[in-house]
């Protein structure tokens, strides 16, 4: 038996729920078929017990003691066999539970890595986290329990033949029964089935929003939105206790039929046994065991329910697991990936004309503003042109025909968007724990943020909370910075760097910033007059295009537009007088 989870899980069948269940069980197959017999085994010594026993009774009738120690001796051995196959069974469904949900776990995370900023937007957050919480147990549960499912089933085949052979009628019983009160329970699963679906849907919309609560609660808190938040989730959440009532309803239909059919089944077998006693059919033997088999009968016909209540859920859960599985990213590998140039090189966007030349500092102003981030996101390769055309070429070699590691590690762009993880402040700044400590010092002194870590008690080892909420946004934005200088990419692209910053951080961060990047090559996006003065070369982009370059004084002196982008920055920073916060709102705490 192999360790979990292994190194690697293969590459799933997501072309449905049912095809995905059958390459977790054909990935597991040793385990899942070993499982299988031991549970068979197990089953069947069961099943043969009462048969045993009876024969036992009728030895004592007949006063055969040789016959009653035989007996005897074979119901020691199928107390022993039971016994050791049940530990072995039960090992092997453990397993193939763990094994279902690790190789699903991996899977997912891989496909979660493969598709990266495609996934908050074709998936909601709650989706992702009902599947990693809820839908990996019940996939597991599927293969679970297929040793008792499919030992039930040879062990009241085993049943029937026997009676069959003992008494035809009683064996009939059996033989119609068995079908009869299974179509009876699959008439619950159905409804199941859509109910456990409608409440796994509306239980991953409400993680959603409370998700979306819990990141915006601090502007709920500033318009005082809370009532109103606060009521809309009381009602959702309401819902889907109503939801999860009319799945219980069901739920306990199905629990309760798995007791009173059996037991009614056992009761109808039992009064048929003692009739043909009465009548001299069967001998008293042959009863005890009619009646251990009607009680051992119980057993197997739960097992059976409680498989096909096990393989509905890992069904549900499989559709959601596949729907994940079946997102594409929406940028990818070029069919023929093309080996980049060797050194640094150019970066020209041929849509707006704009040259990123090797080793510069170089600031980006764009009318409108938003296009800067648009542009930001085409220099890193997280769009492409729909026509092919106006592509970004690094070196002369356009970006989408390089593989997209290659991208990443060459070209990083880090915006205000991203976050920051939960663990220790060093894994955080050096994702990759390549950087010692004097490298990470270096870039916190850069992006003026030495002082953050004087202020936390265990400095670079101090724990992160999710999303690095202990911080104030200036703070965030400053580790943020520190950690891309961190990475010390060949090309670093910065969109507005210093946005939550007061006026005195800002000159700090743009008068260390060019040195820190020193031979390496910088953009900066921003309409800050501080860190434009401070770049080797301005861009100015207007509509698209790029409509000026120069110095930040050269253009501020020869081009009005340019002038009028940036004037607005500079009259704050006048008006704050280099002390008071000019764009600091996010510094102050809820």
């Amino acid at each position: 038996m192999r360790a979990l989870p292994v190194a690697d899980p293969g590459v799933p069948d997501a072309r449905s729920p049912l095809r995905l269940l059958c390459w977790l069980a054909a990935r597991a197959w040793p385990s899942l078929v070993a499982g299988i017999v031991f549970g068979v085994v197990w089953t069947v010594s069961q099943a043969l017990m009462p048969a045993a026993l009876g024969r036992a009774v009728d030895g004592i009738a007949a006063g055969d003691e040789a016959g009653l120690l035989r007996w005897s001796v074979v119901l020691l051995v199928l107390g022993l066999v039971q016994a050791g196959t049940g530990i072995l069974r039960h090992r092997m469904a453990v397993y193939n539970w763990l094994s279902a949900a690790y190789r699903v776990v991996q899977a997912t995370i891989d496909q979660a890595n493969r598709v990266g900023a495609t996934l908050p937007r074709r998936m909601a957050a709650g989706e992702v986290v009902s599947i990693g919480t809820s839908d990996i147990s019940h996939v597991g549960g599927a293969l679970e329990i297929t040793a008792r499912g499919t030992g039930a089933v040879v062990a009241i085949g085993t049943v029937t033949a026997i009676l069959l052979h003992t008494s035809v009628r009683l064996g009939l019983v059996v033989l119609l029964g068995v079908p009869l009160l299974l179509a009876v329970v699959s008439l619950l699963i159905r409804p199941l089935h859509r109910r456990q679906k409608a409440y796994r849907d509306q239980q991953a919309a409400l993680a959603t929003r409370a998700g979306d609560i819990v990141t915006g609660l601090r502007v709920l808190r500033g318009v005082g939105g809370e009532p109103v938040v606060s009521a809309r989730y009381a009602l959702q959440s309401q819902l889907l206790r109503e939801r999860g009532v009319r799945v219980a309803r069901i739920e306990s239909l199905l629990a309760g039929a798995e007791v009173l059919l059996p037991g009614a089944f056992v009761a109808l077998l039992t009064w048929l046994g003692a009739r043909f006693v009465l009548r001299g059919e069967i001998t008293p033997g042959q009863l005890v065991a009619f009646y251990g088999y009607a009680a051992f009968l119980v057993s197997p016909l739960r097992a059976i329910t409680e498989a096909i209540d096990k393989i509905t859920k890992g069904h549900v859960a499989a559709r959601r697991v596949v729907e994940l599985l079946r997102l594409r990213p929406e940028i990818a590998d070029p069919a023929a990936p093309v080996t980049p140039p060797s050194g640094p090189g150019e970066l020209v966007d041929d849509r707006s004309g704009l040259v990123l030349r090797p080793g510069r500092c170089t600031g980006l102003v764009t009318t409108p503003a938003a296009e800067a981030a648009r542009l930001a996101d085409r220099l890193g390769r997280y769009v492409d042109s729909v026509d092919g055309q106006d592509d970004v070429t690094l070196d002369g070699v356009p970006l989408r025909d390089l593989e997209l590691a290659t991208v990443r590690r060459r070209i990083l762009v880090a915006d205000n968007d991203a976050v920051l993880f939960s663990g220790p402040l060093r894994a955080e700044l050096d994702p990759r724990d390549e950087a010692g400590d004097e490298r990470i010092m270096a870039a916190l002194v850069a992006a003026s943020a030495t002082d953050i870590i004087e202020a936390l008690p265990d400095g670079l080892s101090a724990p992160v909370a999710e999303r690095g909420r202990e911080f104030s946004g200036g703070q965030q934005q400053r580790l943020r910075l520190a950690r891309a200088l961190v990475a010390d990419p060949e090309i670093l692209v910065l969109v507005e760097p210093t946005s939550a910053v007061d006026a005195h951080t800002e000159a700090r961060v743009a008068d260390r910033l060019r040195s820190a990047r020193a031979g390496r090559t910088t953009l900066v996006c921003t309409s800050s007059p501080l860190v434009l003065d401070r770049t080797d070369h301005v861009v100015f982009v207007r509509d698209g295009r790029v409509a000026a370059e120069g110095s930040h004084r050269e253009l501020l002196a020869g081009v009005p537009a340019y002038r009028a982008a940036v004037s607005r920055a500079e009259a704050e920073d006048e008006q704050a007088g280099g002390v008071a916060p000019r764009r600091e709102t996010a510094e102050v705490r809820a």
